[in-house]
């Protein structure tokens, strides 16, 4: 039976992954889950990218992905100037409250076409971010720090946004990191590991 296939819809993607998930047993997972959840909606929602905006979370196991729409209300430097730093400000208070038990999160931002089908969504666009945000080297980066949040962007979005040094985005916080292959082209990825104060200009996030 064919699927039916939406046209290309232009989306900010936008995905985690948690950190070393595979060594936890399913009832530390189950908890750090629901952290994740809330963490994540609440740097999207206190950065300004409500529900209307985007598409409902798509569940990855040990990740989430966001997929938020083209609206003149959320650029995509609010991803990087708030988006990002507050989630990363959210995880800090989350480890400073439950120390032992950090959840540490690697981020990928990207942006492209997007297709649906009766099953989810699938396309290049996303081949890519996901390739990007599973790389090795990008893990083994993160392993080597106690950071709870290491980002990773596209050459797209770096081209675009970050290299501009729009308000609250740092361009010399980025440096180029990975290579992944999609469809017989090679895609740069640059990462930065944000810090408070960085990139968020704005005060600790509010309970």
């Amino acid at each position: 039976m064919a699927l039916y296939v939406t046209p290309p819809r232009h989306r900010i993607i936008l995905a985690v992954d948690m950190a070393g998930s595979a060594i936890r047993t399913n009832s530390v997972k189950a908890s750090f889950r629901r952290v994740m959840y809330t963490i994540v909606e609440k740097c999207l929602v206190t950065s300004g990218v409500r529900k209307e905006y985007r598409d409902p979370f798509i569940d990855r196991g040990d990740g989430i992905l966001a997929l938020i729409h083209p609206v003149d209300e959320v650029p995509k430097t609010v991803l990087l100037s708030k988006t990002v730093p507050t989630l990363d400000a959210l995880l800090r208070q989350y480890g400073n409250v439950c120390p032992g038990q950090q959840l540490r999160l690697r981020v990928v931002v990207h942006a492209g076409e997007v297709l649906y089908d009766d099953c989810g969504c699938f396309g290049e666009s996303l081949d890519v971010a996901f390739r990007l945000l599973d790389h090795v080297e990008v893990k083994e980066r993160f392993r080597l720090t106690q950071a709870p949040l290491l980002l990773v962007v596209s050459d797209d979005i770096h081209q675009s946004v970050v290299r501009h040094g729009y308000d609250g985005i740092d361009q010399h916080a980025f440096i180029p990191a990975v290579h992944v292959v999609v469809a017989d082209r090679i895609h740069l990825g640059w990462v930065s590991m944000p810090v408070p104060g960085r990139l968020l200009t704005a005060g600790p996030v509010d309970d």
